[in-house]
Parts: C-alpha cells; sequence; structure tokens
C-alpha cells in the first residue's frame, strides 16, 4: 500500500531545507523574488524585508525542522518495515 503522507512529508521536508538553505546563503535575493505579485506570499516575507540577519535566523530554523520532520520518516519506515517483516515470519 503507497505511503502518500510519508511522501507528503518527505517533500515537505525536502522544501523546508531547500528554502531554508537559500534564505541561509542569498537570504536578500531569496526575499526579494517574494516580495512583489506573489499571490499572497508577499505578507510571509515582509518581517524579512532589509532584514537579512532575520531571515537567516528563520533559515536555520527552517533547516532544522525540514531535519527533523525527515528523520521521523527515516524512523516511521524503520518501523513499519520491522513490523511486516514480523508479520511476514509467522
Amino acid at each position: 500500500m503507497p505511503n502518500w503522507q510519508g511522501r507528503a512529508a518527505e517533500m515537505a521536508a525536502t522544501f523546508m531545507i531547500g528554502d531554508g538553505l537559500l534564505g541561509l546563503v542569498q537570504p536578500r535575493r531569496h526575499v526579494a523574488l517574494w516580495q512583489d505579485d506573489a499571490m499572497g506570499a508577499e505578507q510571509l516575507v515582509a518581517p524579512f524585508r532589509d532584514r537579512p540577519g532575520r531571515r537567516r535566523v528563520y533559515a536555520l530554523v527552517q533547516i532544522a525542522a525540514g531535519l527533523v520532520l525527515a528523520t521521523r520518516q527515516r524512523d516511521q519506515v524503520a518501523t513499519a518495515r520491522a513490523t511486516r517483516s514480523r508479520s511476514t515470519s509467522t
């Protein structure tokens, strides 16, 4: 049975880590990309305008949260495999 919930979480983790890395390395450029005509994202980046340090701190939080989410997926996959292995061996 496909694990769509796990896959969605993995995609979210990948996005969080990637977006965080871009915000960490190029905070001004990354915020500028989303500050105009971005279908509502303008309000999300407003607190980071002209504040690259604030964006970098948020980037570290994003990266950490993405890694935690990805790690949880790894743990859930390992648990599911162990459960499947036990049920097929009995």
